[in-house]
């Protein structure tokens, strides 16, 4: 695992209300890549109602 993953992470968790985004006053997703260019998957979980 690089050490850029132990420092900034690999996982997001973000709540949706009436269909947008709700993020913090200082939230805010950002997508770097440290390692190279490689093929990414995304996986999104739906918890609720």
């Amino acid at each position: 695992m690089p050490i850029w993953n132990l420092k900034i992470g690999r996982e997001v968790v973000i709540a949706i209300t009436k269909g947008e985004l709700r993020f913090g006053p200082w939230e805010q997703i950002f997508y770097g890549e440290f390692d190279g260019v490689r093929r990414k998957r995304v996986l999104i979980k739906i918890i609720g109602e």
